[in-house]
Parts: structure tokens; C-alpha cells; sequence
């Protein structure tokens, strides 16, 4: 009989110990149980962008979705800007960070990152007629979003590949930057190629420069060491890519030419 009881006793202790682990993973695998809160700049379509009611959509909006509902989450959309979103998820403000994120050198080594899921080209947008063109970006006035691999190459020294911090000028968004070329303010805008075609239909008068200035790859970054999070996200999305469903929402959103 008092073996039995032994037995039963670890046997409770046991799922206690279980359950308790089983709670702390949950609630430790993200900031807010039960919700997979998203920081943004949503000005950046067709990757994330408002709607007439005041909600969110676009490519990295439904890959989120899809992601938080594999987890059994609610997805939480926070939007700010650019370099407020990649903050966000730095100081655990913010769960994943989806906002047209390149990888790069400078970013890896404060932030973790998942699978790559898109391909984007960074091109320039300028006036019908204007005379800048790809090999003499350097003598002109260059408008960027703010934090973007577009503003920090292109502000990079000449003999480090960019045009010096003299020659580009940055806004808080995408808009601001194309809204400021038509203004005069600057000759052209270094963005990314999907917006980009976005706001030369949206504004009669601009085009776009034939070629490309720089090729990257979009992911999803996270608060460095999030281990939990990281692998339960990443192996979201790499699911999500091996059905197809990551490639039927940019064909949703991006139509070949």
C-alpha cells in the first residue's frame, strides 16, 4: 500500500510538473498569450497597406495570418514606422517583424531570422524626362524610406558603393519620399520594385528607371534568442511555402508582366 501511494504521488507530481511546463511554454513563447503580435509599417503595398475601414492587408499581412492560425494564435497587427517596427521586435514590443525585411550583415546581428519567402528588387522611380539614370545616381538628390537597406546602401561613402549621406535624404515612409519627388525636393526614390510599380500607376508622370539597382531577399525577424518562437514561426512558414499557399498570395497581390 505505501508503494502505491509513492507511486501516485509521483505520478500527480509528475503531471504537475508536465502541466506547469506545458503553461510556461505557451505563455513564454510569445509577449501576450494567445495573440502573435505583428510590428509593420504599413505604407509599403502591396506588403502591408490600410483599408477603407481602417484595417490591414497585403502579402506579409496574410502570410502572418496563415502563420497564426497554424499556431492557434490571433494575429495582432501593430503599425508604426519602418524603424519603429524593427525596434519593436529588438525590445520584445513586438513578436515577429514583417515589413518587406531584407537580411542583411548589420541586421543579423541584432535580430534572427526566418526561411527567405520573397524575392524583392530595389529599383528607382523618377519623372518622365528626368535625366538621371542608373550610372549617374551619385550627382543627384535621392529620397529613401527611412531605415531601409535602400537608405543605408545608397548612404554608404563612394568608395564603399553608395553616394554619400549628402546625396540621399530620408522620410518616414514610402509615400513621403515618392510625394516629395514629385515636389522637386529630391530626383528620384531608391524602393523596392513591388511599391514601387504601385505608386507610378497611382501618380501619372513618374516611371521607373529600366534595370535593377539591388536584389534582395524578404523574412520574417525576430527578437534574437527567441528559440521557441523562431522554430514554431519558421516551421509555419516553410509549410505554408511547401503547399504553395506563400506563392498563391503574392500571385494574389503581384501579377507578372
Amino acid at each position: 500500500m505505501k508503494n502505491l501511494k509513492k507511486i501516485l504521488a509521483l505520478a500527480c507530481a509528475l503531471v504537475m510538473v508536465l502541466a506547469l511546463v506545458a503553461c510556461s511554454s505557451s505563455d513564454s513563447m510569445t509577449i501576450e498569450s494567445g495573440k502573435l503580435i505583428m510590428s509593420t509599417n504599413a505604407s509599403f503595398p502591396p506588403y502591408e497597406m490600410t483599408t477603407d475601414d481602417g484595417g490591414y492587408e497585403g502579402i506579409d499581412v496574410e502570410i502572418a495570418g496563415k502563420i497564426a492560425e497554424k499556431l492557434g494564435l490571433e494575429l495582432v497587427i501593430d503599425d508604426m514606422d519602418f524603424d519603429s517596427a524593427l525596434l519593436a521586435v529588438q525590445q520584445n514590443k513586438s513578436d515577429i517583424v514583417m515589413a518587406g525585411v531584407t537580411v542583411n550583415d548589420d541586421r543579423l546581428l541584432v535580430m534572427d531570422f526566418s526561411t527567405s519567402y520573397a524575392k524583392g528588387e530595389q529599383v528607382v522611380i523618377v519623372k518622365e524626362g528626368s535625366d538621371v539614370t542608373m550610372d549617374n545616381l551619385g550627382e543627384h538628390m535621392i529620397g529613401c524610406q527611412r531605415g531601409t537597406t535602400g537608405y543605408i546602401y545608397a548612404s554608404y561613402p563612394p568608395e564603399d558603393g553608395g553616394y554619400g549621406e549628402d546625396h540621399v535624404v530620408a522620410y518616414d515612409n514610402g509615400a513621403s519620399a515618392v510625394q516629395a519627388l514629385m515636389n522637386g525636393q529630391v530626383d528620384c526614390v531608391i524602393i523596392d520594385n513591388a511599391p514601387a510599380a504601385e505608386y507610378v500607376k497611382a501618380n501619372p508622370g513618374l516611371t521607373l528607371l529600366e534595370g535593377t539597382w539591388v536584389e534582395e531577399e524578404y523574412a520574417i525577424g525576430f527578437n534574437k534568442g527567441n528559440t521557441e518562437l523562431f522554430n514554431a514561426v519558421n516551421k509555419a512558414l516553410e509549410e505554408l511555402i511547401a503547399d504553395g499557399t506563400v506563392q498563391q498570395i503574392i500571385d494574389k497581390y503581384i501579377t507578372a508582366n
